[in-house]
């Protein structure tokens, strides 16, 4: 089983999995912590991670990236608006409002929903993972921003569907920033919990979180953020500043120019980089568009006052969490400050000014969020044995529930669960009705959903059911906000009163239909209710009839079906489309890298061939030969940088079957006359070391005139051999030496067997005949 976290940022990924040892960040191809999230399509291939970066600035419109911000949402949104501005890529509105990405690929225009494009990106991932650990994946533990509603999330979950992953809990960033930072800690106080804050700032939001530590648990007090606010904003502040500096000086209009904002932008954030440990930095960009190029400079003073907005709005979801908490800020024990926008100075400063304490950064920065969502899915995996620890967490929305009759509710703002309600939790409500019905969840409070987003979350249909009497029956609901964050409810029961006679032979009946005593003097249920909790078991109460006998009043209980529409959700059918269509897409990589690959071996093979045709095999060719495998070398040298630079791999392997078929005669001479050298090496060794023997005199002369033989013998084959050229076909071969090493090592053994038993005649002819048999002949030409 897997156990591996996923940190999906809106600028680079991060992998995290659980060993026997601890948590491992892992490396991808080009041995880099992080990857980026960017997928890129080319004329026949997808470029994913660092490689689809590297065409951001060559194919712009083909280059998704900061895909995270687009995923659940709708295409009219304002947010969705804004962000799309700042894209290079097409896109436009689909048939159910949600947002399609249009792109060139295969010859052809395709369109992909975010949730395609975020699981090609899981893909990737899951690839890298299973490179790094040589065994398949499935099971994970997601990162998603708290803010992330209900459609978002099951998006998410839809997306890694895509990818073959199957998550086990989509994880608060938070949240798994805290559990990595608590868990392992043991110098809490044993007084009281101990209060932490938790800023990330990361590229495009801000999350805030305030989270009660005890010994072995964490519980998520309140959450708050800004989900426009992040190091992109102040990227931003200076590509604004910059452009209308280039724009003033150079007369050039950045904003007009695709690969030329995407080129400013990254030289922007580099920019940003150095200004968080100088004063000041400079900014040189070679051929920023019509061949110009720009210099700039900036103090990190002024880069602080175009930003001031910026930084002020960084206070307030720590203000909210704040308030939310019910804390002071004495009561904190300390604040905790990650996220790749969370380096600028200026920002410390801020937080320490409204905290009364200096942030610290006793977590990665840039790794937490991905160890943290290991840990969970190491917690949640048998194959793993980790110390007790309670995880609660917070959900950041209010969520009502209403039925055909009205708003299901406990609540004085008509919510039925509260912002911040633990998760993930039960709740159980009863309604009376007669037949089937229709329920609704939603967002209790706009305010709490940004501008365009629609507060309606699902539908739930109860039913079809059939009561025994007219009147309206109870049934018990019960809802679950399960682990991912997600609202949906579970399972529906008709309980109906029914009297049994202790008597009945329909007792054992009743049993298998599973019934539920209850008490006859228990309240009844007003029409819409709600408990938290789960299901009491209710005992079996007396009660008198007519006729005297003791008869029992049970509950029968039903199980009625519920089906889940979620609005503006991916199909199944599409979802099951999407599968297809990534698998299809995967293949058709896999091909042109085996494609790619096989080009790679025909080039390098030309030059290999060549060089050892000058140095190497030099002397092992005639000038024929020569001429002739130089000119085919230069034609597939040319040919593979005009006519061949895109071909299919059977042609490549083609090219490659005719060099080799011209090269192998000479690269054959040359290896035999390395292997004649090491087994004449061989054989002269056996000679020496047989010469060296003590045996009786008899057989001592019998293996010294053998050894003289086969010394004559190559000698006299090896002065012919060399007054050959090295072009020439061999008249010594180098398995033919190796068999007058075994002949020699035959005799020998011969030898020795003969002084251990000496053989009777009979056994010595079997002997001469089976050495015969076997074609070792004892004399040496």
């Amino acid at each position: 089983m897997s156990v591996v976290g996923f940190d999906i940022g809106n600028e680079n990924c991060v992998i995290a999995v659980a060993k026997q040892r601890g948590i491992d960040v892992v490396l991808n191809d080009e041995s880099k912590r992080e990857t980026p999230a960017v997928v890129s399509f080319g004329v026949k291939q997808r470029f994913m991670g660092l490689a689809g970066a590297a065409c951001a600035t060559m194919n712009p419109k083909s280059t998704i990236s900061q895909v995270k911000r687009l995923i659940g949402r709708k295409f009219k949104e304002p947010d969705v608006q804004n962000d799309l501005k700042l894209f290079p890529f097409e896109s436009l509105e689909g048939p159910d409002g949600g947002i399609l990405i249009s792109l060139e690929y295969l010859g052809e225009i395709q369109k992909f929903t975010p949730e395609h494009i975020l699981g090609m990106l899981f893909s990737h991932l899951k690839r890298i993972t299973e490179k790094n650990l040589e065994m398949p994946i499935s099971n994970c533990v997601i990162g998603i921003p708290s803010y992330f509603t209900d459609l978002q999330r099951r998006a998410f979950l839809d997306a890694a569907a895509i990818a073959g992953l199957k998550p086990l809990r989509l994880m608060h960033d938070c949240t798994a920033t805290a559990l990595g930072y608590g868990i392992y800690k043991t110098d809490f106080s044993d007084a009281g919990p101990t209060y932490v804050v938790f800023v990330d700032i990361g590229h495009c939001d801000t999350q805030v979180c305030i989270a009660s530590f005890e010994s072995g648990q964490m519980r998520i007090i309140s959450h708050a953020f800004d989900k426009n606010l992040g190091g992109r904003d102040f990227d931003e502040v200076l590509f604004s500043y910059f452009a209308a500096q280039f724009k003033e000086q150079y007369d050039i209009n950045v904003y007009s120019n695709a690969k030329a904002s995407i080129r400013l932008r990254a030289s922007c954030e580099k920019l940003k980089k150095v200004l968080s440990a100088n004063a000041e930095a400079p900014l040189n960009i070679e051929c920023l568009m019509d061949e110009k190029d720009v210099m700039g400079f900036i103090r990190r003073e002024d880069f602080e006052k175009l930003s001031l907005d910026l930084q002020e709005r960084i206070s307030v979801p720590c203000r909210k969490a704040l308030a939310d908490s019910g804390l002071t800020v004495e009561k904190l024990h300390s604040v905790e400050l990650v996220g790749s926008g969370s380096r600028i100075p200026a920002i410390s400063r801020r937080l320490t000014s409204l905290f009364k304490r200096e942030p610290s950064r006793t977590v990665n920065a840039s790794e937490c969020v991905a160890r943290g969502c290991a840990l969970q899915c190491a917690m949640l995996s048998p194959i793993f044995h980790v110390r007790e620890y309670e995880v609660q967490d917070a959900f950041p929305f209010s969520i009502g529930f209403s039925s055909d009759k009205g708003p299901v509710c406990t609540l004085s703002n008509g919510a039925l669960l509260q912002k911040h309600h633990p998760f993930p939790s039960v709740k159980i409500f009863s309604l009376r009705r007669t037949h089937i019905f229709h329920m609704e969840a939603y967002y209790a409070d706009l305010s709490e959903l940004p501008t365009g987003v629609s507060s309606k979350i699902s539908s739930f249909k109860v039913g079809p059911f059939q009561a025994s009497h007219m009147e309206a029956t109870k049934v018990k609901v019960r809802l679950q906000l399960n682990i991912h964050g997600i609202v949906t409810v579970v399972s529906a029961s008709l309980l109906e009163d029914d009297i049994v006679d202790p008597h009945a032979r329909s007792d054992a009946h009743l049993t298998s239909d599973k019934m539920e005593a209850e008490s006859n003097r228990g309240s009844a249920s007003v029409p819409n209710s709600a408990e938290d909790g789960n299901l009491k078991h209710l005992k079996p109460s007396s009660m008198s009839a007519d006729d005297g006998m003791r008869k029992s009043k049970v509950v029968k209980r039903l199980d009625i079906p519920v089906s889940e529409h979620v609005y503006g959700r991916m199909a199944d059918a599409e979802l099951l489309e999407a599968q297809k269509k990534e698998l299809q897409l995967l293949q058709q990589d896999l091909k042109m890298e085996h494609t790619k690959d096989k080009k790679n071996a025909l080039e390098s093979y030309v030059y290999e061939m060549r060089d050892k045709i000058l140095y190497k095999y030099l002397g092992f060719y005639t000038e024929l030969e020569r001429e002739r495998i130089s000119s085919n070398l230069e034609q597939i040298e040319e040919w593979l940088y005009e006519d061949g630079a895109d071909e299919s791999v059977d042609v490549y392997t083609e090219k490659l079957e005719y060099l080799a078929k011209l090269l192998d005669p000479i690269e054959n001479r040359y290896k035999e006359e390395e292997a004649r050298a090491q087994a004449s090496k061989g054989l002269l060794d056996c000679i020496t070391e047989y010469r060296m023997l003590v045996l009786p005199a008899g057989e001592r002369d019998v293996i010294i005139g053998e050894c003289n033989k086969a010394e004559q013998w190559l000698h006299e084959k090896i002065q012919l051999q060399n007054s050959l050229p090295k072009n020439a076909d061999p008249i010594l071969w180098s398995n033919e030496i190796k068999r007058k090493a075994e002949a020699l090592d035959m005799t020998w053994k011969h030898i020795m067997r003969s002084l251990a038993s000496p053989p009777s005649s009979k056994d010595a002819d079997d002997l001469d005949q089976r050495d015969e048999s076997d074609g070792i002949s004892m004399q040496v030409d």
